[in-house]
């Protein structure tokens, strides 16, 4: 999978590189218990700080996301169930009410709910 950063976006480094792989995690285009790269390679590939990335992979290993093992290296979870559901669950219902918050339309918005949903099934 490739991550490609926007250094002139308002959004952190270390969050656009922890959403580019829960993104890739939720497409399948990164399985359960895929390798990523280290945060040495990673940060020398994106031209950053390894620091930045091991903030992101930090995020994603205290989501449940990842595992870190330092014998193996860092790996998508094997085991999704095992992520910290109550936690997913309250992070997506906040993200829910921002969208209706934003929004006057509410047939608009589930529309564009179902349809993001939709995309990211269909790479599994």
């Amino acid at each position: 999978m490739k991550i490609a950063i926007d250094l002139a976006s308002g959004t952190p480094i270390y969050q656009q590189i922890r959403d580019q792989i829960i993104l890739g995690v939720g497409s399948g285009e990164l399985k359960y218990g895929e390798n990523l790269p280290s945060a040495r390679q990673l940060a020398e590939d994106l031209g950053i700080n390894s620091m930045t990335v091991n903030k992101a992979y930090q995020t994603l290993k205290q989501e449940g996301v990842i595992v870190v093992d330092r014998r193996v290296g860092t790996k998508v979870r094997e085991n999704p169930e095992q992520m910290i559901e109550a936690e997913y669950i309250q992070r997506l219902e906040i993200m829910l009410a921002e969208g209706l918050a934003k929004t006057n339309d509410q047939q608009q918005f589930q529309h564009i709910v179902k349809e993001l949903l939709d995309k990211l099934l269909e790479g599994r």
